[in-house]
């Protein structure tokens, strides 16, 4: 199925799945916590539901990879897989902070083809496909050439870049990690780093945008990441223009 078919597919149902979320968001209802710890939410599973019926009814052939979906090894034998996190960012939707994101990527023999980030509060959808670049709304998007560390804005967790061998940098937080990724390639920041590790479905679809506004995804090491592996973990997270990348990425190995 040709990309640009398939993105407009995601895009198109990510918007309708944001008027559910954002029918519970501020409201009464359900929470609790999963197994870990991590919270979930009655809105969750509906945008995951509805995902999953609209996107698996146009795409049958294709596997699937659902944060809320218990996961189904049968995705490993399909060339090309749905990777979807219904809700990135809980405890910002349970806060009511509009720092939630609904995430739906596509890939295909490990790397990321088309993916979707959206802000339903915001109302920011931002999209890319391979070879066509990134918008946000319908704009063309692309990363900030700023190669310098030293009094960046980084997307991150204070605490735990503050233990990392950085100069001092202008430091703010978003509970959904895609959103931080896209908000790297809208050129919103300079750079996101996280020392911890991650799952397929919070970078697949901020992948492929970061990329196609001329950034770079890697893990501390400097590797782009596989996705739809048997373990869906991610080692950990740097987003930035390359020079950035590169310059974070040497910091980290010292």
């Amino acid at each position: 199925m040709p990309a640009r078919e398939d993105l407009a597919l995601l895009e198109d149902t990510v918007r309708e799945a944001g008027h559910i979320a954002r029918s519970f968001y501020g409201g009464d209802y359900k929470q609790w916590n999963k197994e870990g710890g991590s919270p979930v939410t009655e809105a969750d599973l509906a945008v995951n539901k509805y995902l999953c019926d609209h996107l698996m009814a146009a795409r049958p052939d294709y596997g699937w990879l659902s944060e809320e979906t218990t996961d189904d090894p049968a995705r490993l034998d399909r060339r090309t897989v749905f990777i979807i996190d219904p809700i990135d960012g809980t405890v910002a939707f349970l806060k009511n902070r509009p720092h939630f994101t609904i995430c739906a990527g596509i890939v295909t023999d490990g790397r990321p083809v088309c993916g979707v980030v959206y802000n339903p509060v915001s109302d920011e959808l931002y999209s890319a496909r391979i070879g066509a670049g990134a918008h946000r709304n319908g704009t063309p998007i692309h990363v900030v050439a700023n190669h310098l560390l030293q009094d960046c804005a980084m997307l991150g967790d204070r605490t735990q870049l503050g233990c990392a061998p950085f100069p001092a940098m202008h430091v703010q937080n978003r509970n959904s990690v895609a959103y931080r990724v896209v908000l790297v390639a809208d050129g919103s920041a300079d750079a996101s780093v996280s020392l911890t590790p991650k799952r397929d479905w919070d970078l697949a679809a901020a992948d492929i945008i970061l990329h196609e506004a001329g950034g770079r995804l890697t893990d501390t090491s400097g590797a782009v990441l596989t996705y739809n592996r048997p373990v869906t973990k991610q080692a950990s997270l740097v987003a930035a223009n390359p020079q950035l990348n590169a310059e974070i990425v040497s910091l980290l190995r010292q």
